[in-house]
């Protein structure tokens, strides 16, 4: 640290404020650490700006000193690479410090909810910046802020219909004409939200479309086969319509989604959001829930993948359940055999992380796999981690009729056969995502 060249803040100061500066766009991203909303009104949306104006007026100070610059940007580069630091954050440098207001602007149009209250905050933040800036160089600023935007206007740049934006060209107009440019940019970046919503909405509703078509086909198929006297087959297609319920809810689809951003940080972190949940293991629902979160991030990266797995191998003929126990006594067998082998070929390390955590989470509480989606479970677990060994074990020795904790059907107190029960179906998600001759590789 010896060519950093400023007058007024030595570099370690700059960092302290950067780090700062951290926690502003955090708390713009909507929420705040404890999980809460982050309200914003104008007042704080315009001090959060005066941060960004800061930033901006240091690196006009020292752009002709590209040595300074460049320990600037080496120093933020080691800050940004403890694991500890924000992720979704690791890309902040010189450059985008150099238009940090654009940066903040940027964050809180991308908030999650985006409610009326906060666009209404936001939108009067950003004029009173422009009006601000303008003021300081025309005696007509408000003519001129007018002006300015109608001729934006004419030209389409400011109208609100839902049209694409490219961000190239709001970062390209960001960086040539900031004094006016917080509203231009404000206003694009709420029509591509509007875009991004419009587009969400169809793809819902062609899920649930697709969901209800597959659910009534199935439903169908279900009573021909029922009228044909295959009871096998009639149990397969009301396992496989309530899979691919599970598989293509809005819910699901919206959890999978969440589980790919958390785990994309490094384990210390999403680990750390877990433990700040403050998760009772006396309330059940939440405990359920996270342990659902947990499972679907072993599987969020390919869940395309695992929808077509399913829709190839559960379409198999029905095989007796005899066989589908054969199958999975078999793989747990292979498994005792080479699990190492079987450890190094399957997993990955994100898939690893998660599956130790579980272990940990889920001990002496196994019984709880048992209220969650066996699709799921079957999905998720690999076969070369202890949890499937245990999952899969208890299943077994359930359907032979064994004593042990756990229950899931009545079948051995009635003095029933294993047909159509849990135990049964969830024997049968395993078999068709890990033993099924047909199953497609991952």
């Amino acid at each position: 640290m010896g060519v950093w060249s400023h007058p007024e803040i030595s570099l370690e100061e700059m960092l302290k404020l950067i780090k700062g500066f951290a926690d502003i766009l955090i708390l713009a991203s909507g929420y705040q650490s404890s999980g809460h909303y982050a309200h914003w009104d104008p007042l704080n949306i315009k001090k959060a700006f005066q941060w960004g104006l800061f930033f901006e007026n240091v690196l006009k100070s020292i752009d002709d000193n590209q040595d300074s610059v460049n320990e600037l940007d080496a120093a933020i580069s080691e800050l940004t690479s403890n694991p500890h630091f924000p992720q979704g954050l690791t890309h902040l440098s010189s450059a985008t410090l150099s238009k940090a207001r654009v940066f903040i602007l940027e964050h809180l149009i991308r908030t999650l909810p985006m409610r009326d209250s906060h666009i209404k905050a936001v939108l009067k933040a950003t004029i009173d910046m422009d009006l601000e800036e303008l003021q300081k160089t025309e005696i007509n600023y408000l003519d001129v802020y007018i002006d300015k935007l109608k001729l934006q206007n004419e030209e389409g740049i400011t109208d609100f219909s839902p049209i694409p934006c490219p961000d190239d060209n709001l970062h390209v107009k960001a960086e040539n004409d900031i004094k006016v440019d917080l509203t231009t940019f404000a206003i694009q970046g709420i029509k591509k939200r509007q875009l991004a919503v419009s587009r969400v909405s169809s793809i819902e509703t062609s899920v649930n479309v697709l969901a209800e078509t597959i659910t009534q086909v199935n439903s169908n198929d279900g009573l021909l086969h029922e009228e044909q006297n295959h009871p096998t087959a009639y149990v397969w297609n009301h396992w496989r319509t309530r899979t691919l319920s599970y598989l293509l809810d809005k819910r699901t689809i919206r959890l999978v989604s969440g589980a790919r951003m958390i785990f994309s940080a490094p384990k210390v972190q999403w680990a750390h959001v877990f433990e700040q949940l403050d998760i009772s293991k006396e309330a059940n629902t939440n405990f359920c829930e996270t342990i659902e979160l947990l499972l679907l991030g072993c599987i969020s990266t390919r869940w395309d993948r695992i929808i077509q797995r399913f829709m190839s191998n559960s379409h198999e003929q029905p095989l007796g359940i005899s066989t589908l126990y054969e199958g999975v006594h078999k793989l747990l067998l292979e498994r005792f055999q080479n699990v190492d082998s079987m450890q190094q070929k399957q997993h990955s390390k994100k898939e690893q992380e998660i599956m130790e955590y579980l272990e940990v989470k889920l001990s002496n509480q196994i019984h709880h796999l048992w209220e969650l989606s066996p699709a799921l479970v079957a999905a998720s677990l690999p076969p070369w981690s202890r949890l499937f060994e245990v999952y899969a074990s208890e299943l077994l020795s359930q359907f032979k009729g064994k004593t042990t904790k756990i229950r899931c059907c009545g079948c051995i107190d009635d003095n029933k056969e294993h047909i159509e029960c849990e135990v049964v179906e969830r024997i049968w998600c395993v078999y068709v995502f890990h033993v099924s001759e047909k199953q497609v590789l991952l």
